[in-house]
């Protein structure tokens, strides 16, 4: 080899080791950076006739198609888990474990007792004081929990509109990253910090609304959700968030866009085309879809099991339970009949048969929306118009056709079963109506009341139904606050030692039963209640603790699982200082021996030129 050849190995061998010991110091200086690639000098060894040289051929980026792919994945659904599990973590806090201190169960309790007491002193001032406290916190308390979770409600609607704004600025830079990759003069130390840009913008992507990925040679990217829809490609999508300004128990999503009254999330493509987000169930992971499942699901499952003991609550003390009357006809025919018309809207009539010796129940709601279902007790739930008994006694002779159902006066309902030898027989029919006073002769009263001080009556034919939000609204009457004798007087000469309504009460707690939900509609993935009052409360708790013990859990899962990934990228992808400086102690020998070939050939060189 001659001296020209030495020397010109030697230079690039010079070269390549001064461009490593750059792209090493570049990963030192960013080796705490987040995002940040690990980089190498690619290089090239040419072999010819003469000689053998290096040169460098551009930077090569640390990055694993596959495992990037997961990352974002594992960050969509991670960052769904970890809004969901803050959320419930926080609700968790104002509901309080059962039996502790301010807990539903436990308030719920001494409200009992406080009723226990009064049918044993009803002539006693402050019993009867001691139950109209323990009524009012009774009332606040639901009022106050269901503030809260309309309170965290509107927080999620807010964070919406916030992700939103943030998605469509990413989205941009995004795209902006994209045009800048298709510059063919870019160096490729650029190309290589605009890639780390590029991915960490994915990823803060992925946070929001759940990616899938498709990473181009050219280095571009395409972002699609994992139902289908463009996000970037050829331009960027387009987010947009309409508030419905304040959330209230009553407003709530539904499948029907006119009678949704929640923010609507909808997305518009370069091309022009508008999609629902939320209608069209897009959402499948991001903390988008944590909150929208938070705003309308999660949280309104707890208001709703909220409102039902409510309700429970308000017409245990003012249902009126009334047993129908014997009654016969021909054929041998018996069965019972009941007084109809002081029913309200939302007031129901149960009705107990057997058929073929199995027992049947059906229950009977003063409603004109038509339903019939059977509910989560097994019971069948038939929706009619009482007001107009012959109607209704013909529409439900059409339901009901094996029992003989007429109406034999304005008012009144008759069930006879089908005769001797039949396969039927009637065992009970009972009305429950609802007192709107206190003083009315009724052992009922309206001890809990609704806006305004009206009565609950559960009235479905309202919009919303009177149900939806009582929660909230829910209030003990004025009338016993200013006078708590009413509690024990339910005639105006009544004596205070009479304790006929306090042990009415009580028997209504122990006896009535309740069923969540109004409608098949309305039932559609909600969990089902069923039970008195105290088993309502005990329902709901063990419901919501259970729900919000699985949301931390599946939280926990997924933030170590995304851990887990994240180490391994910054095993493939970060930098580990030990290599680089053993890399650099590497490159430093190779430089110092490529610059002594060359000071060697220098001098062979000069020796060289001087003697000739």
């Amino acid at each position: 080899m001659g001296l020209i050849s030495s020397l010109s190995n030697a230079v690039t061998g010079l070269r390549t080791s001064q461009d490593s010991i750059t792209i090493l110091s570049r990963n030192i200086a960013n080796s705490g950076t987040p995002g940040y690639h690990r980089q190498s000098l690619n290089i090239i060894d040419y072999s010819s006739i003469n000689s053998t040289y290096a040169r460098s051929a551009g930077v090569d980026r640390a990055f694993n198609l596959s495992l990037q792919g997961y990352y974002n994945r594992q960050v969509s659904d991670t960052s769904m888990s970890n809004v969901t599990g803050d959320y419930l973590s926080r609700l968790e806090g104002y509901l309080g474990k059962p039996g502790s201190a301010g807990s539903l169960d436990t308030m719920f309790g001494s409200f009992k007792n406080s009723l226990q007491a009064l049918s044993t002193s009803p002539d006693d001032y402050p019993t009867r004081a001691n139950v109209v406290a323990e009524a009012q916190a009774f009332a606040q308390r639901l009022n106050s929990l269901s503030g809260v979770i309309q309170q965290l409600r509107q927080e999620a609607e807010t964070r919406i509109a916030n992700d939103v704004s943030e998605a469509n600025a990413m989205l941009i830079s995004l795209n902006e990253v994209n045009n800048r990759m298709l510059d063919l003069g870019m160096t490729d130390t650029s190309r290589a910090q605009l890639l780390d840009q590029r991915d960490r913008l994915v990823a803060a992507v992925a946070e929001v609304i759940d990616v899938q990925a498709e990473y181009r040679p050219n280095g571009t990217v395409a972002l699609m959700t994992r139902s289908g829809v463009g996000l970037l490609d050829n331009g960027f999508s387009t987010f947009k968030f309409t508030t419905a300004g304040a959330l209230s128990p009553t407003a709530q999503a539904s499948s029907d866009p006119e009678a949704s009254k929640v923010g609507t999330l909808s997305l518009t493509t370069p091309s022009g085309l508008s999609i629902d987000l939320v209608q069209q169930g897009v959402l499948q992971g991001g903390e988008l879809a944590g909150l929208v499942n938070l705003r309308d699901k999660i949280l309104v499952e707890a208001q709703n099991q909220l409102d039902e003991i409510a309700a429970g609550v308000a017409a245990v003390f003012n249902t009126i339970t009334t047993a129908g009357t014997a009654a016969t006809g021909g054929g041998g025919a018996e069965g019972l009949s009941a007084d109809i018309s002081y029913l309200k809207p939302g007031n129901d009539v149960l009705l107990n048969y057997t058929q073929n010796g199995a027992q049947q129940r059906v229950r009977i709601i003063n409603s004109t929306n038509g339903e019939d279902f059977i509910d989560a007790s097994g019971q069948r739930v038939i929706s009619v118009d009482l007001s107009d008994s012959t109607a209704a006694a013909a529409t439900l002779q059409a339901k009901l056709p094996g029992l003989a159902i007429t109406s034999p006066s304005a008012g009144v309902l008759q069930v006879l079963d089908d005769g001797t030898g039949g396969a039927m027989d009637v065992t009970g029919l009972t009305t429950r109506g609802s007192a709107t006073g206190t003083q009315q002769g009724e052992l009922a009263m309206a001890l809990f009341v609704d806006q305004g001080n009206s009565a609950f009556t559960g009235n479905l034919d309202t919009n919303p139904p009177q149900i939806m939000g009582f929660a909230a609204r829910i209030s003990v009457n004025p009338a016993v606050i200013s006078d708590n004798r009413l509690l024990v007087q339910f005639d105006i000469d009544g004596t205070l030692g009479d304790a006929s309504r306090p042990q009415y009460i009580l028997d209504q707690l122990s006896a009535m039963t309740f069923v969540s939900g109004t409608s098949p509609t309305a039932n559609e993935g909600r969990h089902q209640l069923n039970g008195t009052i105290e088993q309502l409360i005990e329902q709901v708790l063990n419901y919501q603790g259970t729900s919000i013990g699985s949301a931390m859990s599946a939280r926990d899962n997924r933030q170590l699982t995304l851990d887990t990934i994240t180490t391994q990228m910054e095993s493939e992808y970060g930098v580990n200082m030990d290599e680089e400086m053993a890399r650099l102690t590497e490159l430093q020998s190779a430089y110092a021996a490529n610059a002594r070939v060359v000071s060697v050939v220098k001098e062979l060189l000069d020796t060289l030129f001087a003697s000739t």
